[in-house]
């Protein structure tokens, strides 16, 4: 009688300590971030001697105007994986003038990558400081700012700098998105128009989401810890946006020169389903210095429908056709899309079918 009495109390105690680890300690004791997240010393030494170098090359045309050489587009692809779209991208480049745009791509060290062929604007575009990048953690604005950095110093005429992806495609030709970025007065519908006598505007924004009303944007702020982002970010400030879009040069340098916010941002986070840093920290950093210097919109189409983990809807090839392109473009803020994504690699071959009779023509 004793025993019965005093055995399951007594087991209940024993059971304590696996019910405390098994359900307790994970969200009082996170787990900590993977290391591929977190930054190494040795690539924070050698990306601020990569910023140093280009911030001080800043006083040889920072910001652009029709006085000034050529105006060029720097197109900046981030890539874990082959560049499957490569040919569609050349066929987009071709036949015009390398004085009006140039190609970089950060492909990750540590992932074998194909690189294409001698003749393709992406044979000699890899840059030599790439690092390795992860999903979802401060490596990937490293990877970005790494880009801008490089783009600023290769050719001071790169006046504006598009971030894309592996998964990005044109859905316009080369001159439509040169002319758009440039030369029209009414294509950024949420800007008064302003063009220069010689035809070219004076004064460019920044392409890029600064949203403040996502649902989860307070979880997303408390990612790394309840107060890990004060004093320096304060919630109202916070923004959250697509890590693809199209910046200004003058953008471009403040984001290289940035200490105070990369300080926070690269923290490492504690809840793996509420950080994104890569889609914080840019929107974020320009909302905080020059709001009224962006559009507060993106350029590069995202179907958000049918996510999974975090990934938008990915395009496949019976999906592809003149009318898909056509709803792609389809834009409230500008006059259309430029690029989109995302798309299987299995989608090569239907959208060269039809890059010269529909992507191509405007």
């Amino acid at each position: 009688m004793y025993s019965k009495q005093f055995i399951i109390p007594f087991s209940l105690l024993l059971s304590l300590p696996i019910i405390f680890f098994l359900f307790i300690a994970p969200h009082v004791f996170p787990s900590p971030p993977p290391a591929e997240s977190l930054i190494p010393i040795s690539d924070e030494i050698s990306d601020q001697t990569l910023f140093s170098s280009a911030a001080a090359s800043s006083t040889s045309l920072s910001h652009l105007s029709s006085a000034s050489p050529k105006l060029k587009i720097a197109f900046l692809f981030l890539t874990n994986s082959d560049l499957h779209f490569a040919p569609i991208w050349d066929r987009f480049f071709s036949s015009h003038p390398k004085s009006l745009y140039n190609v970089y791509v950060h492909a990750d060290p540590f992932v074998n990558i194909t690189r294409p062929q001698k003749g393709s604007v992406f044979a000699n575009a890899f840059i030599a400081n790439a690092k390795r990048t992860a999903r979802a953690s401060p490596t990937l604005i490293s990877a970005t700012r790494r880009l801008l950095a490089t783009a600023f110093l290769d050719d001071p005429a790169n006046t504006y700098f598009a971030v894309l992806s592996q998964y990005c495609v044109p859905l316009h030709s080369f001159r439509y998105v040169y002319a758009s970025l440039f030369e029209s007065p009414t294509f950024d519908k949420t800007s008064d128009p302003d063009p220069s006598p010689g035809g070219v505007r004076v004064m460019f924004r920044t392409f890029i989401e600064l949203i403040s009303d996502e649902p989860r944007l307070w979880k997303r702020y408390n990612a790394r810890g309840r107060y890990a982002m004060l004093p320096e970010v304060p919630f109202d400030k916070f923004r959250v946006g697509s890590q693809f879009f199209v910046m200004t040069r003058r953008h471009a340098l403040l984001t290289i020169k940035d200490r105070v916010l990369w300080r926070k941002f690269k923290l490492p986070c504690y809840r793996s389903d509420a950080c994104y840093p890569e889609e914080h920290y840019f929107p974020t950093l320009l909302n905080m210095k020059d709001p009224e210097g962006c559009t507060g919109y993106t350029l590069t189409q995202v179907n958000w429908t049918g996510t999974v983990k975090g990934h938008p809807y990915t395009y496949r090839p019976k999906e592809v056709g003149p009318g898909l392109i056509k709803r792609l473009r389809r834009s409230s803020h500008s006059s259309s899309y430029l690029f989109a994504r995302k798309f299987t690699p299995d989608c090569l071959k239907p959208l060269l079918a039809i890059a010269d009779s529909v992507i191509f023509r405007d």
